[in-house]
């Protein structure tokens, strides 16, 4: 089996809007490329019939956990979401036992049981209920403000989670016990098949400033840069002067799920114009195409080998 490649787009002309994107580091551009082709292999075997359930995939949004692994440390904990496959990799690098999982095999992360989107490894959890993770979020930052000083929790969450009331009700008691609480707001301007101008009156930025809570808005594509902006911002979480709502503007190049895409094809080449793969292919090419065929065949051998294990065995009560 062998992931399948990006059929090219004549038509997705790469947006001024999206900036030039700078050379990144091997590491970055391997974590990368694995997100990317490993979330196609899931596309790929959802369509063979090879797997059930569903699956979110952040194909278009690998660089947001990125971007922020270098800044999280192990004592961090993370908080995903139903769309947390890169969140995942991003922090463990794991793809084999993260496939198992998805897929019920011998090696699951959690035995089988928690699928796509709900999983527990250490400190990190993902959930595929919106809102839910950010009061837990918000109830762990605090052990570890009193507990264990600089260390924090960050918690992402998407665009259209702020319908939640939890939502609220957490950032409430964040900002009022000035918990060390990084939000980490994966706005792709599309709820399902609601685009965001539809569902939320106001800003993100609008709503942080109402807990008076710091807020950053970044719309580049560049790891490198994101960093440089949010080091100086995660380190006074760290310090104790309070949460941090991140508001990255992204992408979702995919369909919310396994193929209910809805959007218009104008809106699809829009988005496809942002997609960071295609963007720097085209600005340096020697080095994407150093790696990509290589990440690309070790996803295809991970699912071999994964496809090749028996099933998962459910410890019992």
């Amino acid at each position: 089996m062998t992931t399948r490649r990006e059929a090219p787009v004549a038509d997705a002309v790469p947006s001024p809007e999206a900036g030039r994107l700078s050379r990144l580091a091997d590491g970055d551009l391997r974590m990368l490329l694995l997100i990317r082709h490993f979330e196609q292999a899931l596309l790929d075997l959802f369509g063979r019939g090879r797997l059930n359930g569903t699956t979110h995939t952040c194909i278009g949004q690998e660089y947001v956990p990125v971007a922020l692994r270098p800044l999280l440390s192990e004592r961090d904990f993370v908080f995903s979401n139903h769309r947390g496959h890169g969140h995942y990799l991003a922090r463990f690098d794991d793809p084999h036992d993260l496939l198992a999982e998805v897929m019920g095999r011998a090696g699951a992360v959690c035995n089988g049981v928690g699928g796509s989107q709900h999983i527990r490894r250490g400190r990190y959890l993902s959930t595929g209920v919106q809102g839910q993770s950010l009061p837990v979020a918000v109830g762990t930052s605090l052990h570890l403000k009193t507990q264990e000083r600089g260390a924090l929790t960050c918690a992402y969450i998407g665009d259209g989670t702020w319908g939640e009331g939890a939502v609220y009700e957490a950032l409430n008691m964040a900002a009022l016990w000035r918990a060390p609480l990084v939000v980490a707001v994966e706005n792709n301007g599309i709820a399902q098949s609601t685009p965001t101008a539809r569902h939320m009156a106001g800003t993100i930025a609008g709503r942080a400033r109402a807990f008076g809570l710091r807020h950053h808005r970044t719309e580049s594509l560049d790891v490198n840069r994101i960093r440089a902006e949010l080091a100086p911002l995660i380190r006074e979480v760290r310090l104790g002067r309070g949460p941090l709502v991140v508001e990255f503007v992204t992408h979702r190049v995919a369909a919310h799920s396994k193929g209910d895409d809805t959007r218009p094809p104008g809106e699809l080449k829009r988005v496809l114009s942002h997609d960071w793969y295609r963007l720097y292919a085209a600005e340096h090419p020697g080095h994407f195409a150093e790696w990509d065929d290589e990440v690309r065949e070790r996803v295809t051998q991970v699912v071999e080998e994964v496809t090749g294990r028996p099933p998962a065995e459910v410890p019992g009560p």
